[in-house]
């Protein structure tokens, strides 16, 4: 198969930069102990550094997604006031507001967490093709859920921070709870010294659910994609066309599958806190669900859906795309060290 994540399984003779294979021999192909594979702690790297490229062009996206998400929140439909009525409305709303810098809030902790929970992700999702565990039954949908609560599990305190930060706005135009953070430092310092440690993990029980169901559709619908797309010889085997294509496909699944774990992902972190540090709305991921659905409908659970798909989606071309392309380079090079070694 000629995947991106599977670019391993050529033996150390066949470059697969160079003539491929028959298709159908491609395909057939399961990774072998051995051959070359990319060092670990780079392809960890090269997963942080496609996602936080694409985080850049699909931060504002990100805050249109959360502000939507909240609004309204446990209140019927019709028996609030609308701040944002749809996605370009909401982009130009935030704009006059906030600013053009209101556009991109929490981007650094974005990045960060971006960062840190892909290089994760993407990492030991690799590192399980590679060792051939996801050729399993189910494997690669498996690997990608476990390789999603990985993520975010070690991400949850900058996801906890960016969502803060993105909900919070003027007066006129707020939804949800106001933290009122000073900025990405002082919102760490903030939690840590109201709720400890632990407190930074606040919102872990929805994030891990959300996260695995997102990256396993990403990551086995972008490998599957890729491998159908490879296998109809519409582009060239090594096009970036193939990828392209496959991750756009990708984002249509991810996007349907994963709103409403991500409406429920942000109104667990969002939520405020008593003094015993329990959420004041919610006690957890399932008591969330239920509430949402019972005051808001199961429509609730797909609010901001366009925005999710305006951002997953070319998130998702950009961050596999990217992640993709480096990786055969980073293949190649290896292949060509070794040759000249």
């Amino acid at each position: 198969m000629t995947t991106g994540t599977q670019l391993l399984n050529y033996p150390a003779t066949e470059s697969p930069f160079t003539s491929p294979p028959a298709p159908m021999a491609a395909l057939s192909r399961t990774p072998v102990p051995g051959h070359p594979h990319i060092w670990p702690p780079l392809d960890f790297a090269l997963g942080a550094l496609a996602c936080c490229g694409a985080c850049l062009f699909t931060n504002p996206m990100e805050v249109v997604k959360t502000r939507l998400q909240l609004q309204g929140e446990l209140r019927a439909h019709g028996s609030y006031q609308r701040h944002y009525r749809g996605v370009l409305q909401a982009l130009w709303l935030v704009g006059r507001n906030d600013g053009l810098r209101g556009l991109q809030k929490g981007l650094c902790v974005g990045l960060l967490y971006q960062g840190s929970m892909n290089s994760v992700r993407l990492g030991f999702y690799s590192y399980t093709e590679a060792a051939g565990l996801t050729q399993a039954p189910v494997g690669n949908i498996l690997a990608g859920a476990v390789a999603g609560a990985l993520g975010a599990f070690v991400a949850s305190p900058a996801y906890l921070v960016k969502t803060h930060l993105q909900a919070q706005t003027v007066q006129t135009i707020a939804v949800g709870h106001q933290h009122n953070h000073q900025g990405v430092s002082s919102a760490f310092a903030t939690i840590y010294r109201r709720e400890g440690l632990v407190g930074l993990w606040r919102g872990v029980n929805g994030a891990v659910p959300r996260v695995m169901v997102g990256s396993a559709a990403q990551l086995t619908t972008f490998s599957s994609a890729k491998e159908w797309v490879s296998h109809t010889e519409w582009f060239h085997p090594h096009s970036c066309l193939v990828a392209l294509t496959a991750a756009m496909l990708s984002g249509v699944v991810v996007t349907i599958t994963m709103t409403p774990f991500d409406v429920v992902s942000t109104r667990l972190y969002n939520q405020p806190v008593d003094e015993f540090r329990r959420g004041l709305l919610y006690r957890g991921f399932s008591d969330c669900m239920l509430k949402v659905s019972q005051a808001e409908g199961l429509l609730g659970l797909y609010k901001g859906i366009w925005p999710v798909f305006l951002r997953l989606a070319p998130h998702t071309v950009l961050s596999m795309l990217l992640w993709d392309l480096m990786r055969q380079r980073a293949l190649q090079y290896q292949l060509e060290s070794r040759s000249a070694g």
